[in-house]
C-alpha cells in the first residue's frame, strides 16, 4: 500500500515536471521566434518602460522602484557597450580569445559584447515587468523625496559614461556597426561590415 503511494505521487511528480517542461520549451520557442525582430523587440520595450513611467506620473509613487530600475538599466547599458575581453585587464592577451586591434596592422577582430543585444533587451523587458508588477503593491510605494534620487540618477548615469567614453577611446573601440567603414570583397564584390 505504501508503495503505492509512492508510485501515485511520483507519478504526480512526475507529471508536474513534464508541465512544466513543456512551458518552458513554449516560453524558450516563443523568445526563439522573435531574435530576428529585433526593431519591433525594442519598440516593446520602449512603449513597455513608456507605460511604467506614465503609471508612476499618475500614481505619484513608486519613486524608488523607478530609481532601482534605472540603475539597473544603466548597468545593463554599461555591460551591453563594454567588450566581452577587456583590455584594460588583458594582461596575457594569448589564448584569450578574440581581442580588439591596437596597431592599424594588425588583423581585424570582431567586437564581442559583453552583454549581446538579445539578452539585453531580454533583461530590460524582464525587468521593467517586474517593476510594473511591484508598482501594485503599497509595501514598495517607499516615501522618499524624488527630485533627490532624480540628481543622483543623472550624475552617476554623466559620470559613467564618461569614464565608458574614455575607456573607448582609450583603447579605440565602437561597440556600434553604424558609422564604421564598409569594404567590398574581392571576390564576389559583397559590402562587409567591419
Amino acid at each position: 500500500m505504501d508503495e503505492e503511494l509512492l508510485g501515485g505521487s511520483g507519478g504526480s511528480k512526475s507529471k508536474i515536471s513534464q508541465m512544466c517542461t513543456r512551458i518552458s520549451q513554449s516560453y524558450q520557442s516563443l523568445l526563439d521566434k522573435t531574435v530576428p525582430w529585433k526593431k519591433v523587440r525594442w519598440v516593446f520595450a520602449i512603449l513597455l518602460i513608456l507605460g511604467f513611467m506614465g503609471r508612476i506620473i499618475l500614481a505619484q509613487g513608486w519613486y524608488i522602484v523607478t530609481y532601482a530600475l534605472g540603475i539597473y538599466h544603466l548597468n545593463l547599458f554599461i555591460a551591453f557597450l563594454t567588450p566581452k575581453i577587456d583590455p584594460a585587464m588583458d594582461f596575457d592577451a594569448e589564448d584569450n580569445g578574440p581581442e580588439l586591434p591596437t596597431r592599424a596592422n594588425e588583423e581585424f577582430k570582431p567586437f564581442i559584447r559583453r552583454l549581446p543585444e538579445f539578452k539585453f533587451w531580454y533583461s530590460v523587458t524582464k525587468s521593467t515587468t517586474i517593476a510594473v508588477f511591484c508598482t501594485f503593491f503599497e509595501c514598495f510605494n517607499i516615501p522618499v523625496f524624488w527630485p533627490i534620487l532624480v540628481m543622483y540618477f543623472l550624475t552617476l548615469f554623466c559620470i559613467t559614461m564618461k569614464r565608458q567614453i574614455r575607456h573607448m577611446i582609450k583603447y579605440k573601440y565602437l561597440p556600434f556597426t553604424h558609422g564604421k567603414p564598409k569594404y567590398h570583397t574581392a571576390e564576389t564584390g559583397e559590402i562587409q561590415d567591419i
